[in-house]
Protein backbone atom coordinates (compact mmCIF):
# COMPACT_ATOMS: atom_id res chain seq x y z
CA UNK A 1 0.00 0.00 0.00
CA UNK A 2 2.84 2.40 0.81
CA UNK A 3 4.47 1.68 -2.55
CA UNK A 4 1.15 2.30 -4.34
CA UNK A 5 0.65 5.62 -2.55
CA UNK A 6 4.17 6.72 -3.49
CA UNK A 7 3.53 5.85 -7.14
CA UNK A 8 0.27 7.81 -7.08
CA UNK A 9 2.03 10.82 -5.55
CA UNK A 10 4.72 10.70 -8.25
CA UNK A 11 2.06 10.51 -10.96
CA UNK A 12 0.31 13.56 -9.51
CA UNK A 13 3.59 15.48 -9.55
CA UNK A 14 4.16 14.55 -13.19
CA UNK A 15 0.64 15.69 -14.09
CA UNK A 16 1.27 19.13 -12.53
CA UNK A 17 2.34 21.53 -15.23
CA UNK A 18 5.02 24.08 -14.44
CA UNK A 19 4.02 27.71 -14.61
CA UNK A 20 5.51 31.10 -13.92
CA UNK A 21 4.40 32.66 -10.63
CA UNK A 22 5.67 35.91 -9.12
CA UNK A 23 6.21 36.58 -5.43
CA UNK A 24 6.58 40.23 -4.40
CA UNK A 25 8.69 40.61 -1.25
CA UNK A 26 9.59 43.73 0.70
CA UNK A 27 13.32 44.36 1.04
CA UNK A 28 15.16 45.69 4.11
CA UNK A 29 18.24 47.33 2.53
CA UNK A 30 21.00 49.17 4.38
CA UNK A 31 21.84 52.77 3.48
CA UNK A 32 24.55 51.76 0.96
CA UNK A 33 22.25 49.15 -0.62
CA UNK A 34 19.38 51.64 -0.88
CA UNK A 35 21.77 54.05 -2.61
CA UNK A 36 22.63 51.38 -5.17
CA UNK A 37 18.95 50.61 -5.77
CA UNK A 38 18.23 54.32 -6.27
CA UNK A 39 21.13 54.58 -8.75
CA UNK A 40 19.76 51.60 -10.67
CA UNK A 41 16.26 53.09 -10.83
CA UNK A 42 17.72 56.42 -11.96
CA UNK A 43 19.93 54.83 -14.63
CA UNK A 44 17.06 52.84 -16.08
CA UNK A 45 14.78 55.92 -16.09
CA UNK A 46 17.48 58.09 -17.72
CA UNK A 47 18.23 55.53 -20.44
CA UNK A 48 14.52 55.06 -21.17
CA UNK A 49 14.01 58.82 -21.53
CA UNK A 50 17.08 59.23 -23.75
CA UNK A 51 15.82 56.52 -26.10
CA UNK A 52 12.30 57.94 -26.14
CA UNK A 53 13.58 61.45 -26.87
CA UNK A 54 15.63 60.18 -29.82
CA UNK A 55 12.86 58.08 -31.37
CA UNK A 56 10.18 60.71 -30.81
CA UNK A 57 11.74 62.76 -33.61
CA UNK A 58 10.06 62.33 -37.03
CA UNK A 59 13.30 61.29 -38.78
CA UNK A 60 14.01 58.38 -36.41
CA UNK A 61 11.84 55.32 -36.95
CA UNK A 62 11.53 52.98 -33.99
CA UNK A 63 12.94 49.48 -34.12
CA UNK A 64 14.54 47.41 -31.42
CA UNK A 65 17.71 46.89 -33.47
CA UNK A 66 18.08 50.63 -34.10
CA UNK A 67 17.52 51.33 -30.40
CA UNK A 68 20.24 48.87 -29.44
CA UNK A 69 22.73 50.46 -31.87
CA UNK A 70 21.94 53.94 -30.55
CA UNK A 71 22.32 52.67 -26.98
CA UNK A 72 25.74 51.08 -27.65
CA UNK A 73 27.24 53.83 -29.84
CA UNK A 74 25.77 57.02 -28.38
CA UNK A 75 24.08 56.73 -24.97
CA UNK A 76 26.39 54.42 -23.03
CA UNK A 77 29.66 56.19 -24.03
CA UNK A 78 28.10 59.58 -23.21
CA UNK A 79 27.14 58.55 -19.66
CA UNK A 80 29.96 56.52 -18.07
CA UNK A 81 28.16 56.49 -14.69
CA UNK A 82 25.97 53.73 -16.16
CA UNK A 83 28.90 51.42 -15.30
CA UNK A 84 28.22 51.85 -11.57
CA UNK A 85 25.23 49.50 -11.85
CA UNK A 86 24.56 46.26 -13.70
CA UNK A 87 24.66 46.65 -17.48
CA UNK A 88 21.34 44.83 -17.79
CA UNK A 89 19.57 47.59 -15.84
CA UNK A 90 19.96 50.05 -18.72
CA UNK A 91 19.93 47.40 -21.45
CA UNK A 92 16.51 46.17 -20.35
CA UNK A 93 15.14 49.69 -20.75
CA UNK A 94 15.17 48.93 -24.51
CA UNK A 95 12.80 46.00 -23.96
CA UNK A 96 10.53 48.16 -21.80
CA UNK A 97 10.33 50.88 -24.46
CA UNK A 98 9.78 48.23 -27.14
CA UNK A 99 6.74 46.95 -25.20
CA UNK A 100 5.44 50.51 -24.89
CA UNK A 101 5.71 51.07 -28.64
CA UNK A 102 4.06 47.72 -29.39
CA UNK A 103 1.05 48.68 -27.28
CA UNK A 104 0.99 52.09 -28.96
CA UNK A 105 0.92 50.59 -32.48
CA UNK A 106 -1.70 48.03 -31.42
CA UNK A 107 -4.02 50.77 -30.17
CA UNK A 108 -3.49 52.78 -33.37
CA UNK A 109 -4.48 49.78 -35.52
CA UNK A 110 -7.63 49.21 -33.47
CA UNK A 111 -8.60 52.86 -33.87
CA UNK A 112 -8.56 53.58 -30.14
CA UNK A 113 -6.80 56.30 -28.20
CA UNK A 114 -3.11 55.93 -29.25
CA UNK A 115 -1.41 56.79 -25.97
CA UNK A 116 2.14 57.54 -27.17
CA UNK A 117 4.84 56.40 -24.71
CA UNK A 118 5.52 58.96 -21.98
CA UNK A 119 8.72 60.03 -20.29
CA UNK A 120 9.49 58.53 -16.89
CA UNK A 121 9.42 60.81 -13.84
CA UNK A 122 11.48 60.56 -10.68
CA UNK A 123 9.79 58.91 -7.68
CA UNK A 124 6.83 57.78 -9.83
CA UNK A 125 6.82 54.02 -10.47
CA UNK A 126 10.60 53.80 -10.06
CA UNK A 127 11.78 50.32 -11.01
CA UNK A 128 14.31 48.22 -12.91
CA UNK A 129 14.51 44.57 -13.95
CA UNK A 130 17.14 41.85 -14.16
CA UNK A 131 15.81 39.27 -16.61
CA UNK A 132 18.86 37.01 -16.69
CA UNK A 133 19.29 34.25 -14.09
CA UNK A 134 23.03 34.90 -13.74
CA UNK A 135 22.51 38.52 -12.68
CA UNK A 136 20.75 37.72 -9.39
CA UNK A 137 20.35 34.92 -6.86
CA UNK A 138 17.97 34.21 -4.00
CA UNK A 139 19.66 32.72 -0.94
CA UNK A 140 17.08 31.99 1.73
CA UNK A 141 15.95 35.38 3.00
CA UNK A 142 18.65 37.31 1.14
CA UNK A 143 18.98 38.56 -2.43
CA UNK A 144 22.15 38.99 -4.47
CA UNK A 145 22.19 41.30 -7.48
CA UNK A 146 25.05 42.09 -9.83
CA UNK A 147 27.62 44.75 -8.84
CA UNK A 148 26.32 44.93 -5.27
CA UNK A 149 28.86 43.33 -2.96
CA UNK A 150 26.51 42.69 -0.04
CA UNK A 151 23.31 40.64 0.12
CA UNK A 152 20.01 42.49 0.57
CA UNK A 153 17.85 41.14 3.42
CA UNK A 154 14.28 40.18 2.46
CA UNK A 155 11.27 40.29 4.73
CA UNK A 156 10.35 36.65 3.99
CA UNK A 157 11.40 33.64 1.96
CA UNK A 158 10.11 32.80 -1.48
CA UNK A 159 6.61 31.37 -1.31
CA UNK A 160 7.22 28.96 -4.22
CA UNK A 161 9.84 26.28 -4.71
CA UNK A 162 11.30 26.29 -8.20
CA UNK A 163 13.74 28.07 -10.49
CA UNK A 164 13.89 31.89 -10.24
CA UNK A 165 13.80 33.32 -13.76
CA UNK A 166 13.94 37.08 -13.27
CA UNK A 167 13.49 39.79 -10.69
CA UNK A 168 11.89 43.23 -10.89
CA UNK A 169 12.93 45.77 -8.28
CA UNK A 170 10.57 48.63 -7.44
CA UNK A 171 10.26 51.52 -5.00
CA UNK A 172 6.99 52.69 -3.50
CA UNK A 173 6.35 55.07 -0.60
CA UNK A 174 10.00 54.88 0.47
CA UNK A 175 9.93 51.06 0.56
CA UNK A 176 11.80 48.69 -1.76
CA UNK A 177 10.35 45.51 -3.24
CA UNK A 178 11.59 42.56 -5.27
CA UNK A 179 9.14 40.67 -7.46
CA UNK A 180 10.75 37.30 -8.20
CA UNK A 181 9.37 35.28 -11.12
CA UNK A 182 9.63 31.55 -10.38
CA UNK A 183 9.13 28.57 -12.67
CA UNK A 184 7.31 26.19 -10.33
CA UNK A 185 4.80 23.41 -9.89
CA UNK A 186 4.45 24.17 -6.18
CA UNK A 187 0.85 25.27 -5.83
CA UNK A 188 -1.73 23.69 -3.54
CA UNK A 189 -4.59 21.59 -4.91
CA UNK A 190 -7.97 22.42 -3.34
CA UNK A 191 -10.14 20.38 -5.73
CA UNK A 192 -10.99 17.49 -3.38
CA UNK A 193 -13.10 19.21 -0.72
CA UNK A 194 -14.76 21.97 -2.75
CA UNK A 195 -18.49 22.62 -3.08
CA UNK A 196 -19.99 22.52 -6.59
CA UNK A 197 -21.03 26.14 -7.14
CA UNK A 198 -21.64 29.54 -5.56
CA UNK A 199 -23.07 32.87 -6.65
CA UNK A 200 -21.48 36.07 -5.37
CA UNK A 201 -23.15 39.48 -5.44
CA UNK A 202 -20.81 42.46 -5.01
CA UNK A 203 -22.08 45.64 -3.41
CA UNK A 204 -21.28 48.83 -1.53
CA UNK A 205 -23.25 48.16 1.66
CA UNK A 206 -21.62 44.73 1.94
CA UNK A 207 -18.54 43.90 -0.11
CA UNK A 208 -19.99 40.53 -1.10
CA UNK A 209 -22.92 38.25 -0.31
CA UNK A 210 -22.77 34.59 -1.36
CA UNK A 211 -25.65 32.30 -2.25
CA UNK A 212 -24.79 30.36 0.93
CA UNK A 213 -25.84 33.49 2.89
CA UNK A 214 -22.29 34.43 3.88
CA UNK A 215 -21.92 38.21 4.21
CA UNK A 216 -18.52 39.88 3.84
CA UNK A 217 -18.56 43.39 5.38
CA UNK A 218 -17.85 46.46 3.26
CA UNK A 219 -14.24 47.36 2.58
CA UNK A 220 -14.07 51.05 3.62
CA UNK A 221 -10.33 51.49 4.11
CA UNK A 222 -10.24 54.81 2.22
CA UNK A 223 -13.26 56.21 4.03
CA UNK A 224 -11.73 55.50 7.44
CA UNK A 225 -8.51 57.36 6.54
CA UNK A 226 -10.13 60.21 4.62
CA UNK A 227 -9.71 62.79 7.39
CA UNK A 228 -5.99 62.07 7.74
CA UNK A 229 -5.56 62.08 3.96
CA UNK A 230 -7.10 65.54 3.72
CA UNK A 231 -4.84 66.81 6.50
CA UNK A 232 -1.64 65.47 4.85
CA UNK A 233 -2.69 66.68 1.38
CA UNK A 234 -3.35 70.18 2.74
CA UNK A 235 0.00 70.13 4.52
CA UNK A 236 1.79 69.11 1.31
CA UNK A 237 0.16 71.88 -0.73
CA UNK A 238 1.51 74.52 1.71
CA UNK A 239 5.15 73.45 1.37
CA UNK A 240 7.49 75.20 -1.05
CA UNK A 241 8.41 73.12 -4.11
CA UNK A 242 11.91 71.69 -3.96
CA UNK A 243 12.22 72.08 -0.18
CA UNK A 244 13.11 69.30 2.24
CA UNK A 245 9.88 69.79 4.16
CA UNK A 246 7.87 69.23 1.00
CA UNK A 247 9.80 66.00 0.37
CA UNK A 248 8.99 64.82 3.91
CA UNK A 249 5.30 65.75 3.55
CA UNK A 250 5.16 63.97 0.19
CA UNK A 251 6.66 60.83 1.75
CA UNK A 252 4.12 60.85 4.59
CA UNK A 253 1.21 61.15 2.15
CA UNK A 254 2.62 58.38 -0.06
CA UNK A 255 3.02 56.07 2.96
CA UNK A 256 -0.60 56.59 3.97
CA UNK A 257 -1.83 55.88 0.42
CA UNK A 258 0.32 52.74 0.39
CA UNK A 259 -1.09 51.60 3.74
CA UNK A 260 -4.68 52.05 2.53
CA UNK A 261 -3.93 50.11 -0.67
CA UNK A 262 -2.34 47.26 1.29
CA UNK A 263 -5.29 47.06 3.69
CA UNK A 264 -7.68 46.86 0.74
CA UNK A 265 -5.58 44.18 -0.97
CA UNK A 266 -5.50 42.08 2.21
CA UNK A 267 -9.31 41.96 2.35
CA UNK A 268 -9.64 41.19 -1.37
CA UNK A 269 -6.98 38.47 -1.23
CA UNK A 270 -8.71 36.83 1.72
CA UNK A 271 -12.08 36.81 -0.06
CA UNK A 272 -10.71 35.59 -3.41
CA UNK A 273 -8.76 32.82 -1.64
CA UNK A 274 -11.84 31.67 0.25
CA UNK A 275 -13.98 31.50 -2.90
CA UNK A 276 -11.45 29.69 -5.11
CA UNK A 277 -10.48 27.25 -2.34
CA UNK A 278 -14.04 26.25 -1.44
CA UNK A 279 -15.99 26.22 -4.74
CA UNK A 280 -15.57 24.62 -8.15
CA UNK A 281 -17.69 27.22 -9.95
CA UNK A 282 -17.95 30.90 -9.03
CA UNK A 283 -20.66 33.01 -10.66
CA UNK A 284 -20.07 36.76 -10.52
CA UNK A 285 -21.64 39.66 -12.37
CA UNK A 286 -19.73 41.27 -15.25
CA UNK A 287 -19.80 44.74 -13.67
CA UNK A 288 -19.15 47.89 -15.69
CA UNK A 289 -16.92 49.52 -13.07
CA UNK A 290 -15.91 52.43 -15.33
CA UNK A 291 -19.56 53.29 -15.82
CA UNK A 292 -20.38 52.84 -12.13
CA UNK A 293 -17.79 55.36 -10.93
CA UNK A 294 -19.48 58.06 -13.03
CA UNK A 295 -22.14 58.15 -10.33
CA UNK A 296 -20.75 60.98 -8.20
CA UNK A 297 -22.68 59.90 -5.13
CA UNK A 298 -21.23 56.36 -5.08
CA UNK A 299 -17.94 56.86 -6.97
CA UNK A 300 -15.70 56.97 -3.89
CA UNK A 301 -17.37 53.95 -2.26
CA UNK A 302 -17.15 51.93 -5.48
CA UNK A 303 -13.48 52.79 -5.96
CA UNK A 304 -12.80 51.99 -2.30
CA UNK A 305 -14.43 48.55 -2.64
CA UNK A 306 -12.05 47.51 -5.44
CA UNK A 307 -14.45 45.47 -7.59
CA UNK A 308 -12.08 45.40 -10.57
CA UNK A 309 -9.13 44.16 -8.51
CA UNK A 310 -11.32 41.55 -6.80
CA UNK A 311 -12.39 40.13 -10.15
CA UNK A 312 -8.75 39.91 -11.30
CA UNK A 313 -7.74 38.09 -8.12
CA UNK A 314 -10.62 35.62 -8.42
CA UNK A 315 -9.86 34.91 -12.09
CA UNK A 316 -6.14 34.24 -11.71
CA UNK A 317 -6.54 32.15 -8.54
CA UNK A 318 -9.34 30.18 -10.19
CA UNK A 319 -7.02 29.46 -13.12
CA UNK A 320 -4.31 28.16 -10.78
CA UNK A 321 -6.73 26.00 -8.77
CA UNK A 322 -8.81 24.65 -11.63
CA UNK A 323 -12.02 26.54 -10.84
CA UNK A 324 -14.54 27.94 -13.32
CA UNK A 325 -15.47 31.63 -13.18
CA UNK A 326 -18.90 32.30 -14.70
CA UNK A 327 -19.24 35.93 -15.79
CA UNK A 328 -22.95 36.71 -15.70
CA UNK A 329 -24.29 39.21 -18.22
CA UNK A 330 -24.49 42.65 -16.58
CA UNK A 331 -28.07 43.06 -17.88
CA UNK A 332 -29.22 39.85 -16.18
CA UNK A 333 -31.94 40.93 -13.64
CA UNK A 334 -30.38 39.18 -10.67
CA UNK A 335 -31.74 41.67 -8.09
CA UNK A 336 -35.16 42.14 -9.70
CA UNK A 337 -35.94 38.45 -10.23
CA UNK A 338 -37.54 36.45 -7.44
CA UNK A 339 -35.33 33.47 -6.63
CA UNK A 340 -38.43 31.48 -5.64
CA UNK A 341 -40.74 31.82 -8.66
CA UNK A 342 -38.82 33.91 -11.21
CA UNK A 343 -41.18 36.90 -11.23
CA UNK A 344 -39.60 40.28 -12.09
CA UNK A 345 -40.10 43.27 -9.79
CA UNK A 346 -39.41 47.00 -10.06
CA UNK A 347 -37.10 47.88 -7.16
CA UNK A 348 -34.74 50.77 -6.47
CA UNK A 349 -31.42 50.97 -4.64
CA UNK A 350 -33.29 52.10 -1.52
CA UNK A 351 -35.23 48.80 -1.40
CA UNK A 352 -33.09 46.41 0.65
CA UNK A 353 -35.53 43.50 0.54
CA UNK A 354 -37.65 41.85 -2.15
CA UNK A 355 -41.22 40.80 -1.31
CA UNK A 356 -42.83 38.57 -3.95
CA UNK A 357 -46.44 37.55 -4.55
CA UNK A 358 -45.40 33.92 -4.04
CA UNK A 359 -44.87 34.72 -0.36
CA UNK A 360 -41.07 34.94 -0.41
CA UNK A 361 -39.45 37.87 1.39
CA UNK A 362 -35.67 37.91 1.06
CA UNK A 363 -32.72 40.29 1.28
CA UNK A 364 -32.05 41.72 -2.17
CA UNK A 365 -28.31 40.89 -2.13
CA UNK A 366 -28.91 37.28 -1.08
CA UNK A 367 -31.63 37.00 -3.71
CA UNK A 368 -29.23 38.28 -6.37
CA UNK A 369 -26.51 35.84 -5.27
CA UNK A 370 -28.92 32.88 -5.53
CA UNK A 371 -29.96 33.96 -9.04
CA UNK A 372 -26.33 34.36 -10.07
CA UNK A 373 -25.58 30.86 -8.80
CA UNK A 374 -28.42 29.43 -10.93
CA UNK A 375 -27.34 31.31 -14.06
CA UNK A 376 -26.72 28.82 -16.89
CA UNK A 377 -26.41 25.87 -14.50
CA UNK A 378 -28.42 23.64 -16.84
CA UNK A 379 -26.07 24.35 -19.76
CA UNK A 380 -23.09 23.07 -17.75
CA UNK A 381 -24.40 19.49 -17.79
CA UNK A 382 -22.70 17.47 -20.54
CA UNK A 383 -24.52 16.54 -23.74
CA UNK A 384 -24.05 12.76 -23.93
CA UNK A 385 -25.16 12.57 -27.58
CA UNK A 386 -22.40 14.91 -28.75
CA UNK A 387 -19.63 13.29 -26.70
CA UNK A 388 -17.91 10.69 -28.86
CA UNK A 389 -15.54 9.08 -26.35
CA UNK A 390 -17.16 7.16 -23.46
CA UNK A 391 -14.26 7.99 -21.11
CA UNK A 392 -14.75 11.72 -21.62
CA UNK A 393 -18.48 11.36 -21.09
CA UNK A 394 -17.97 9.62 -17.76
CA UNK A 395 -15.39 12.20 -16.70
CA UNK A 396 -17.66 15.13 -17.61
CA UNK A 397 -20.60 13.56 -15.83
CA UNK A 398 -18.58 13.00 -12.68
CA UNK A 399 -17.42 16.61 -12.70
CA UNK A 400 -20.69 18.41 -13.42
CA UNK A 401 -23.31 16.18 -11.81
CA UNK A 402 -24.78 18.13 -8.90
Amino acid sequence: MKLLSKIQDNLRKLECKSMLLAHKIELRPKASQAEYLNKSCGSRRHCYNQLLEHFSKPDNKWSKAAAYQYYIKVIRPAYPWYNEVSSRVTRNAIDDLDDAFKHFFRRVKKGGKPGFPKFKKKDINDSFALREKTKFEVKGRKLRIEKLKTLIPMRQRLRFEGTPKQVAMSKQAGKYFASVLVDTTDYKDYSQNRSPSVGVDFGVKSLAVTSDNEVIPSNNKLKKSLKKLKHLSRSLSRKRKGSNRRAIAKQRLAKLHYRIAQQRKAVLHELSHSLTANYDRIAIEDLNVKGMVRNRTLARSIADAGFGMLRQLIEYKAFLRGCTVELVDRFFPSSRMCSGCGQLHDITLADRALACDCGLTIDRDLNAAINLNRYRRDTLKPDVKRTQEPSKTALAASVWTV
